[in-house]
């Protein structure tokens, strides 16, 4: 990727606090709830390119072994090389991380950062486990 893996936010800050073993698993989990991320959503226009968050229709990519997963990023600007494989996504939204896992299904992981060393998967079931954990509906 274009960009070097120097944080450019506070997510990615509490990202590599988290890789270095400065925070533990739970302060992390935490603190991200409440972090601001960029999620690719279908370009659809209705306004003067304004999106609707009710109506957003995000990426969601399958991976060799047939799991699906949505793309996250700590920052619009991480996105654009990754986006570039996928027509029509180049538009999204920045939400609380804890908005994403509200309307995420189950059963679909999370990939934040793909291609990039200040980034991370989550599996579904942990996806799932941190919505129980969180009384997220």
């Amino acid at each position: 990727m274009s960009l070097p893996n120097t944080p450019h936010s506070d997510l990615e800050t509490l990202i590599a606090a988290a890789q270095q073993g400065v925070l533990d698993e739970e302060q992390f989990f935490s603190a991200l709830l409440d972090a601001q991320v960029f999620m690719p959503i279908l370009d659809r226009h209705a306004i003067a390119g304004f999106q609707d968050s009710r109506a957003a229709e995000p990426l969601v990519l399958e991976t060799e072994e047939g799991n699906r997963v949505v793309p996250l990023f700590t920052t619009p600007d991480r996105a654009r090389e990754f986006l570039r494989h996928y027509p029509g996504y180049e538009g999204g939204l920045l939400a609380e991380f804890r908005w994403v896992l509200e309307r995420i299904g189950s059963g679909i992981g999370i990939s934040m950062n793909p291609g990039f060393d200040n980034g991370f998967d989550l599996e579904a079931e942990m996806i799932d486990a941190l919505r129980d954990a969180n009384c997220v509906e």
